[in-house]
Order: C-alpha cells, then sequence, then structure tokens
C-alpha cells in the first residue's frame, strides 16, 4: 500500500534519511499540497528529483534522483535514466491479447459525450477507457524492452511508455508539444489521409489553442512554433502516425523557485482532458465510470533549471491481479463512432519490435 507522508526541511540534505527514502522498499506519496512544497524545495536546494503525478493532480511521487531505489523505481526519460547496467528481463517472443471495449459500452460513452457538446458544455472531450489485457512479459520487461521517448515503471503499480511531451522548460523557455490525431501507417496514403482528415484537423486546431491559453497562466509572449507535424511510432502491432504541433513562451526569472505551482497549474494536462477543460474533466468522469489514477498524469523529472515532461499515454496498471491498458481518444461533435472506436484498438499497444 502507498504511504501518505509530509515533507520536511530535513529532506533535503545530501545524507540519508529513512524516513522518507525508498530504502524501506515502500514508495510514498504526496498530496498536492505537500507535493507542490517538496518540489519548491528540492528545486531551490539544486537537487535534482523525479517525479511522476496522478492525472487529477492529487497523489505525487517526488525523489531526489539520487534516492530513488531501482527495485521500487525505473524511468528512462530523455537525459536522465536510472536503468542499472546489465538489467535483465525476459528476452521472448511477446505474446500480447486484449479484450476490446464493449461495443455498445463505450457508444454510450461517445454518445454521453456528443450529448454535452450538443448542448454546448464541450466541444472537445478526450474519452478514455480501460482494457483488459494478457501478455507473458511483466511490467518491468515490458519497461526494459519498449522503445518510447518517455518509459517509467512503479513496482506493483503500473508500467508507462509514452511518446508525448508535456512540457519541456530550459534557460527560461518553457514549450509544449500537443499529439492529436492517430492513423495506421500501412493504409494507403496515410499521412496524406490523416493531414486531410476535417475531424483530426479541426480537433488538432482546438488542443493548440487549449495549451496556448494554458501556457498563458504561467509564461508570456506565447506562440506556436510548429504546427501539426508527423511522427511515426513503431509498436508491437506495426506503425503507427501521429501529429503534434510545438508550442512555447517565456517564463519569469523565478520559475526555478516555484517549479511545484508552475507544474501543478498546468495539470491536468490539455490533451488528454478537453474544452472548455473544467466542464470536459466533469464529463469524461461521467461517461467513463472509473478512477484514471495515475493514467494520463504526468512524470519528468527537474535539474539544474531544466525541466522534461510527459504525458502519461501507453499505460498498463495492475488492478485484482488484473492487468489493464487504458487508452481513449478525442470526441467532437462530428467524430464517427466507428472511427473513435477502432482508433482505441488500434492503440492497445506495446512499442516492442
Amino acid at each position: 500500500m502507498m504511504e501518505l507522508t509530509a515533507p520536511f526541511a530535513a529532506q533535503l540534505r545530501k545524507g540519508k534519511n529513512k524516513g522518507w527514502n525508498l530504502r524501506n522498499n515502500r514508495m510514498k506519496t504526496y498530496y498536492r499540497k505537500e507535493a507542490v512544497e517538496r518540489m519548491n524545495q528540492l528545486a531551490e536546494a539544486d537537487r535534482a528529483f523525479v517525479f511522476i503525478i496522478s492525472y487529477d493532480g492529487q497523489r505525487a511521487y517526488v525523489e531526489p534522483a539520487d534516492e530513488v531505489d531501482s527495485e521500487e523505481l525505473l524511468y528512462a526519460f530523455p537525459g536522465m535514466e536510472n536503468v542499472p547496467v546489465g538489467a535483465v528481463c525476459k528476452d521472448v517472443a511477446v505474446e500480447w491479447d486484449f479484450v476490446p471495449p464493449s461495443r455498445e459500452s463505450y457508444e454510450r460513452s461517445i454518445n454521453y459525450v456528443k450529448k454535452n457538446q450538443r448542448e454546448g458544455n464541450s466541444y472537445l472531450a478526450n474519452l478514455t477507457c480501460r482494457v483488459p489485457v494478457s501478455t507473458n512479459l511483466s511490467m518491468r520487461d515490458i519497461f526494459l524492452r519498449s522503445k518510447a521517448l518517455y518509459r517509467c515503471w512503479v513496482k506493483g503499480q503500473f508500467v508507462c511508455f509514452s511518446p508525448e511531451i508535456f512540457v519541456r522548460v530550459k534557460e527560461g523557455t518553457i514549450s509544449s508539444y500537443p499529439m492529436k490525431g492517430t492513423i495506421d501507417a500501412t493504409l494507403p496514403d496515410a499521412e496524406l489521409a490523416l493531414m486531410e482528415n476535417p475531424k483530426e484537423a479541426a480537433e488538432h486546431a482546438t488542443i493548440v489553442d487549449l495549451i496556448r491559453n494554458d501556457l498563458s497562466m504561467v509564461a508570456d509572449h506565447v506562440h506556436v512554433d510548429r504546427y501539426r507535424y508527423v511522427d511515426r511510432l513503431k509498436t508491437n502491432k506495426g506503425e503507427i502516425l501521429q501529429t503534434s504541433s510545438e508550442i512555447s513562451g517565456n517564463l519569469s526569472a523565478h520559475y526555478r523557485s516555484h517549479v511545484g505551482e508552475l507544474l501543478f497549474r498546468l495539470l491536468p494536462a490539455g490533451s488528454i482532458t478537453g474544452a472548455p477543460k473544467p466542464k470536459t474533466v466533469e464529463i469524461i468522469a461521467e461517461a467513463e465510470g472509473y478512477d484514471r489514477g495515475f493514467y494520463t498524469g504526468v512524470m519528468g523529472y527537474c535539474a539544474d533549471g531544466v525541466i522534461d515532461s510527459a504525458v502519461m499515454i501507453r499505460f498498463i496498471d495492475l488492478e485484482d491481479g488484473q492487468l489493464y491498458y487504458k487508452a481513449g481518444g478525442g470526441i467532437t461533435a462530428q467524430s464517427n463512432n466507428d472511427d473513435e472506436y477502432s482508433e482505441v484498438i488500434e492503440k492497445v499497444y506495446v512499442p516492442i519490435y
């Protein structure tokens, strides 16, 4: 069971403190206020730290990078990781099976979202579901064998292998890279079909506008650097194409002493909620009918004023002995329900190839 604990000033010392590090093999989580304070204190003390924050922002792991026990938490981010040299995992052909979400159930969820959109309560919602999966790999094996920009594994809890950047901060510039729009790369003229799909284009435009507004809460001179470029991702089922954009702004000189407030101010991520964000969060909670937990939260690190983080999509967790893959997609009033159902199934993969 995860244990809730409060931060205290002595935790910042370079020395060990058995009351809060991971040597006792029990990961600790922090409430939102505690996590914010802990991040701020670690950043002010120039201590590199790793963070993993739940979707609702109410739970977080926040640990100095040099105190993380790799038997409890493994992470691999651009520029920082703790994967032991020679880490061993099961080297076998991947067996992968899953039970698709009920078409009828998913249809009801989509239609509930669309009803709210017709009533003007939302114009884009990221609807997700949980899918039971079975595999011959453990979650740790999946972490070690996955090819993804951002990866993390928490013992007995979950594994995430995300391609989507949340925010990056370097030299006073904050950048975000929302990812919206997916297609099977093997389809004829797949990239052209993706780029010319009016629903995908409208959804992407909405998310870019939402992220611009979000960044404007913490930064000045927010602008779009790149709009709707295509990434090619390899999976155990083949290749897929996804579209992203790059948006950036300028932070104040004091951001390094307010890292906690900075990150939590932007949560939950716009790309996995919708617009307008507060009301859409209520709608998708009702439509989904389950607790996302850490799925669609954010993970990353802070070191020397640099922040690099990811949205926790492509996610598997363990509940009562069953592995669940959590996946979803953006819904608009113009969405084709068959296409949305197919997109969810397309996203149930592991990037092992």
